[in-house]
């Protein structure tokens, strides 16, 4: 529920900034980018523990459906065009900033310090027809169900892995995760936390760069613009 993923803020038009010094002027608060998504194309969204529930009163708000966000919580899942919508745990913290609560609770929050607790943060796990099982890895550390659960019972076979440090799995850990524990067909790198690259190629000495050195299997590296599709198999077929 950190403002880097429901999106606390945003750019006021596509592309007005560049990744080395992002522009953030318009304020999404109290509904979060998410929600307003969500609003404008009457969309779906699959979240888990106790955060439904916030999503849905706040779409309300806006005159939306409080329906489109449908809970799938650890072991269940959910089907949304084919697709089939599970969560698994993230070792994150998952608290709720009072900006986003808003209101007199959300100034008394601000003023004791505190944020609301949402429940545990969560990843996902996509699994669509033509066999392809993506593993959503979103902002955690190092746990032992990427192994019993991600691999040993859902078979990920493509991996989007958060490589920050700091906030989530650094990079040499995050590449111990999927040589050793998820061991996909490949991965894609997310939360980077820098300017990886330049001319569509990967700066030397970034996160990035170290985690694809350390990972066994093909690492593709995501691009603006640039869309990649992969088969039942976890292998990218084309923009890789």
């Amino acid at each position: 529920m950190h403002f880097d993923h429901v999106g606390g803020r945003h750019t006021k038009a596509p592309n007005a900034s560049l990744c080395t010094k992002p522009e953030m002027s318009v304020d999404a608060l109290p509904e979060t980018n998410a929600v307003r998504i969500a609003f404008a194309k009457g969309a779906k969204i699959v979240t888990g523990s106790e955060m439904p529930p916030f999503f849905a009163a706040k779409l309300k708000a806006l005159g939306g459906n409080p329906e489109n966000f449908i809970l799938a919580r650890f072991g269940a899942t959910k089907m949304v065009g084919g697709v089939k919508i599970s969560t698994v745990p993230a070792l994150h913290s998952n608290g709720l900033q009072p900006k986003m609560i808003g209101g007199d609770p959300g100034k008394a929050m601000k003023a004791a310090g505190i944020g609301g607790y949402v429940g545990q943060a969560t990843g996902y796990i996509l699994r669509f027809t033509n066999g392809l099982v993506a593993y959503l890895s979103g902002d955690t550390g190092m746990t032992a169900k990427q192994d019993k659960v991600v691999r040993g019972f859902y078979h990920a076979n493509l991996a989007v892995m958060n490589i920050g440090d700091t906030y989530t799995t650094g990079p040499k850990e995050a590449a111990f995760v999927i040589n050793e524990m998820i061991k996909p067909a490949s991965v894609i790198p997310s939360h980077a936390n820098e300017p990886a690259t330049k001319g569509g190629k990967v700066r030397a000495g970034t996160r990035t760069a170290i985690f694809q050195k350390a990972v066994k299997v093909p690492v593709h590296i995501p691009l603006s613009g640039e869309t990649m599709s992969f088969n039942g198999a976890g292998v990218c077929t084309s923009g890789c």
